[in-house]
């Protein structure tokens, strides 16, 4: 074979060379794109599965709660206190609580005596706001169940007694106990006359959810520390470190003289 043929094929197989590398070039942008279009396809169906799902649950946020029902005889703005003794009372003590709070626990060991000798007398009313502040630091729904359960004590003119065993039967901070209805429902026969169908139906049912999102709602834009918050005729005491039962019981009885 000639120099000059022999020249010739070595071009044609280079140029064919050249052609193939092409060609394979060609087809892996084409598989890049496919891919490529593929995952931005996948990724926007995330997204848009994401979104739909992030709206669901502020959808089911916004309305697991249920309707806003206040309990029998709540008092106050939009109806978001529970009142204890007589409405004739000269002093006002306005109580922010949370069963599950163990600070609430500590000011109701120390302070309960004298707050029912005070309302009892006809000397001191109290206004009791439930809040739900350890759910959300702890997790549960423990706070919202013991709360709503005894907006429905309230409801059977029991919520004196039932609050007060409550706190009594109260369990460590971490222990999300009371997000199970039976257990509050079984506390209920602590309480004279509580235990009914009506009171069962009410605590499953979540009857008062939505009036206790809101009264926790009213909590947070009032910008209160933490639970509890213990105001007297308006005055947060619980702060107020010289604070004493005792000295409670002498503020409402020089309210009373004057």
């Amino acid at each position: 074979m000639s120099e000059k043929n022999r020249e010739g094929k070595r071009t044609a197989r280079e140029k064919l060379a050249v052609e193939r590398e092409k060609q394979r070039s060609a087809d892996k942008r084409r598989r890049t794109l496919i891919v490529g279009g593929a995952v931005v396809a996948v990724l926007g169906l995330a997204a848009v599965i994401g979104v739909v799902a992030a709206n669901a649950g502020k959808d089911d946020d916004s309305e697991a709660s249920g309707p806003v029902v206040a309990p029998s005889g709540a008092q106050g703005k939009d109806g978001l206190a529970i009142p204890v003794g007589k409405d004739s009372a000269k002093s006002t003590l306005t109580v922010w609580e949370d069963f599950r709070c163990p600070a609430c626990k500590s000011f109701e060991t120390a302070y309960r005596p004298v707050i029912h000798e005070l309302t009892n007398a006809g000397q001191l009313k109290a206004e009791y706001h439930l809040v739900t502040l350890i759910d959300g630091n702890m997790r549960g729904t423990g706070s919202r169940n013991a709360a709503n359960a005894a907006a429905c004590a309230q409801d059977a003119g029991k919520f004196p007694a039932y609050h007060d065993v409550l706190f009594d039967n109260q369990p460590p901070e971490a222990d999300d106990a009371y997000a199970d209805n039976g257990k509050l429902i079984e506390l209920a026969g602590q309480v004279d006359g509580l235990d009914t169908p009506a009171f069962r139906a009410c605590v499953e049912d979540g009857k008062h959810n939505g009036w206790v999102a809101k009264s926790h709602q009213a909590f947070d834009k009032a910008d209160f520390s933490g639970t509890p918050t213990v105001l007297f005729d308006g005055k947060n005491i619980y702060q107020d470190r010289t604070m004493t039962p005792a000295k409670l019981k002498q503020m409402v009885q020089e309210a009373n003289q004057g």
